[in-house]
């Protein structure tokens, strides 16, 4: 092995570390609200969060919106419960998260632990009225393509699946599969709260099928439309961490070529 890798594996390990983690997860956080503090912020249908702050829905974002969701749920003092992946990306997004307000965290995803998280989601969506914010395009795609699961939490709990994007007038996209915005400070910020969807307890697989495109294209038109607003670029749909990483060490080699 060399010293590269086991540098990298070594760096890996200590950011595991809850004892790394949470300094990190407080500054982050103190970095988001610095941000929100800073810009002028306009949350369109606010009254479906108040309607919701003490009842169970399913919020959903894409992976890349993230940012600014966790201060405006805060404000709207929302009862939430974080859906992260195991890995340690998802371990500090929860601690971020709860830093914000969000008590409860659950861990696993469409592929690890999924169905023990949705056992967990449905109680706390039916039983303790709490929203659930999860990504579900996350954590590594494909881009703008919802997974089953949110479906199944809406289908099981009778909760309905809330999608919420954000966009902003001074824009960084990072270099990642879900081309990830960062809102820079002095920014103006739009937040969009979308209808309510509620999705029918029995559903042909066909029906389940057509539920899933809706909600998809549903959140698909929000971000374009919130970024139309300061005629930001075409984020891309169906990318994934592997392809994104394939594609970046092509350009690279390419580049190395000329």
């Amino acid at each position: 092995m060399s010293l590269k890798k086991i540098w990298k594996n070594f760096l890996r390990w200590i950011m595991s570390l809850d004892l790394v983690q949470w300094p990190i997860a407080v500054i982050f956080a103190a970095m988001i609200w610095f941000v929100y503090i800073t810009c002028c912020t306009h949350v369109q249908n606010k009254q479906i969060l108040k309607k919701f702050a003490k009842k169970g829905a399913i919020v959903v974002l894409w992976h890349g919106r993230s940012m600014m969701l966790a201060p405006v749920m805060a404000m709207y003092h929302m009862r939430t419960c974080s859906l992260v992946s195991k890995n340690k990306d998802g371990r500090m997004m929860g601690k971020i998260l709860k830093l914000f307000g969000a008590t409860k965290t659950i861990r696993g995803t469409h592929f690890d632990g999924g169905v023990s998280a949705l056992r967990q989601g449905v109680r706390l969506l039916r039983k303790d009225n709490r929203s659930i914010i999860m990504s579900p395009d996350g954590p590594s795609g494909p881009s703008m393509r919802i997974k089953d699961g949110i479906l199944y939490y809406a289908k099981m709990s009778g909760a309905p699946i809330i999608p919420v994007c954000f966009t902003c007038s001074r824009p960084w996209f990072q270099k990642r599969w879900d081309r990830y915005l960062v809102a820079l400070p002095f920014s103006k910020i739009v937040v969009n709260i979308g209808k309510p969807i509620y999705i029918p307890s029995k559903m042909s697989k066909a029906e389940f099928i057509e539920q899933k495109h809706n909600v998809d294209n549903i959140m698909i038109k929000q971000l374009r439309n919130l970024d139309a607003m300061f005629n930001l670029f075409k984020v891309e749909e169906n990318l994934n961490s592997d392809e994104f990483k394939a594609q970046m060490r092509q350009k690279r080699a390419q580049n190395r070529a000329k």
